[in-house]
């Protein structure tokens, strides 16, 4: 009920922020190309460090 009050985790935070870079990026494609590649590139690059996170929790 109180979710809003939890804070997040730095893996949930880097997921949000991949989230809204893919949904910004789908959103340009249609109107600035470069644009929208810039922003895949970033999503790739918080991508590779959510599997990272991933990873080491896995091992542990």
């Amino acid at each position: 009920m109180f979710s809003w009050f939890r804070n997040k985790s730095e893996l949930q935070k880097l997921q949000s922020t991949y989230c809204k870079l893919m949904r910004s990026a789908y959103k340009t494609a249609i109107k600035d190309k470069s644009r929208s590649d810039m922003l895949h590139k970033k999503a790739n690059e918080i991508l590779i460090q959510i599997k990272k996170i991933e990873g080491q929790s896995t091992v542990s």
